[in-house]
């Protein structure tokens, strides 16, 4: 069944199993066209011949009213087209990173992708290893339009820019106001940014003093928490020497899952899965007070939560951090490679970037966007009018350290993430999911 104009469809389809055996079926592909078109605001489409454009991303990216409800300032998608006469856009949208990423891998070299495919930061690495197989975006009138190791991050060895890139999410804390009151504790932005201001053990006392009156769970899970805390590493999981994995090896990584699997013990996490239906719920019942925020959770916390009476907290322990952000790609065996490129362009052009902010809070990757009126004008009455365009900007100014990702870090964070989830559930004790995590990194190579 075909799908209607701006249509959104939830998930895809992929096997893992197929997932190797796909790619290692590929050969190395010629070097795949790209366009000249800067992708500006101005309109105007390379030919007039009727053409369908498929757009994947994951989670929410801000680019179409019509898939979220209607309720975003800006629809991207319908912009485009009403610009561009001659094109259709089909928009999907996975359910997570995950689905996203084995579709991806599965499907990269045998065909059958998006013309536009998003990319995950965390398994940006794991792509670059298949850069021949992406088309090659570099164009001269683009320079600058990123910043610098934005754009490093997407280019591969022999200088083909494979990803240009959306967001970046520097991190607050968000909160629950009515959850902070239920505790006794002072619920104004300007008291939580500065019982926040400290490292995570600060946090884990902040959590046990709201735990022992609530008797609920502070934050959601502990992987979230796990998310905040590596993103401080300079190299977590694998050496920037020689992309061997050292997560075993690495002290801080056993301190922060001794931390993370006390915090269980403590009945400060409420054990709530990330992007599950129990975690939505939680967010608009009140279930956890508080959660590590990225610009772009703004518009997920919105759309869970639309009656929740949420603020935000400009600090985050441990000084700053950046969680997510993403690239658009486009395979090199697509039928609309250079039309492709052109939409894509046009998607992370600096205009379009400050609206996909304005919907979501996806903060930009480009310093024209993110220092526009557009953006540092910004308020959110979800938030109670927090300012965040100041507030994220600030959070960006924050963040210290870019963690070293190679191409096993995707699954080594995600065996973390399991090893966290299974002391949560109760299945494994905390000594017992760390012997499998060992065995589970040490069958990575």
């Amino acid at each position: 069944m075909s799908l209607s104009r701006r249509k959104t469809t939830l998930g895809f389809a992929a096997g893992a199993a197929t997932l190797a055996l796909a790619l290692a079926g590929c050969s190395d592909s010629s070097d795949p066209e790209s366009s000249s078109t800067a992708g500006g605001t101005d309109g105007g489409s390379t030919s007039e011949e009727q053409i369908t454009l498929t757009l994947a991303t994951f989670n929410q990216f801000g680019y179409s009213g019509e898939s979220e409800g209607g309720d975003y300032q800006y629809d991207l998608i319908a912009e485009y087209e009403e610009l561009h006469p001659n094109v259709d856009i089909v928009y999907n949208v996975a359910d997570t990173s995950n689905t996203a990423r084995e579709n991806f891998f599965t499907k990269l070299g045998p065909g059958g992708l998006a013309d536009v495919e998003a990319i995950e930061v965390d398994w940006l690495p794991e792509a670059m290893q298949y850069s021949d197989l992406l088309a090659d975006l570099s164009n001269s009138e683009l320079d600058g339009r990123w910043l610098q190791w934005k754009t490093d991050a997407a280019t591969d060895k022999d200088g083909r820019l494979i990803g240009y890139g959306t967001d970046i999410g520097p991190e607050a804390i968000c909160y629950n106001v009515d959850a902070i009151d239920a505790a006794g504790m002072d619920s104004s932005p300007e008291a939580m940014a500065a019982a926040l201001d400290g490292d995570w053990d600060n946090f884990m006392a902040l959590g046990k003093q709201y735990s022992d009156a609530t008797g609920k769970g502070f934050f959601e899970e502990t992987p979230a928490i796990l998310q905040a805390m590596i993103g401080q590493l300079e190299a977590p999981y694998e050496s920037p020497d020689d992309d061997s994995i050292i997560a075993l090896d690495n002290a801080d990584v056993k301190a922060m899952y001794d931390t993370l699997t006390q915090a269980t013990a403590d009945g400060i996490s409420a054990g709530l899965q990330q992007w599950g239906d129990d975690w939505a719920a939680g967010m608009a019942n009140g279930d956890f007070a508080v959660m590590p925020c990225p610009s772009w959770m703004l518009g997920v916390i919105a759309g869970n939560a639309p009656d929740g009476n949420w603020a935000i907290a400009d600090a985050f322990p441990g000084g700053g951090g950046n969680w997510g952000g993403s690239y658009l790609t486009v395979p090199g065996n697509g039928a609309n490679v250079e039309a492709a490129t052109e939409f894509a362009a046009w998607l992370t052009a600096p205009e379009q970037q400050a609206k996909a902010f304005a919907n979501v809070g996806a903060f930009p990757s480009q310093p024209e966007a993110s220092e526009s009126d557009a953006v540092q004008g910004a308020t959110n009455d979800f938030f109670g009018g927090a300012e965040t365009g100041k507030i994220f900007t600030e959070r960006a100014a924050a963040v210290a350290v870019a963690p070293y990702k190679g191409a096993h870090y995707f699954q080594v964070n995600d065996a973390m993430v399991n090893a966290l989830r299974r002391v949560e559930e109760g299945t494994m004790s905390a000594d017992e999911s760390w012997a499998q995590f060992e065995s589970d990194v040490e069958a990575l190579g």
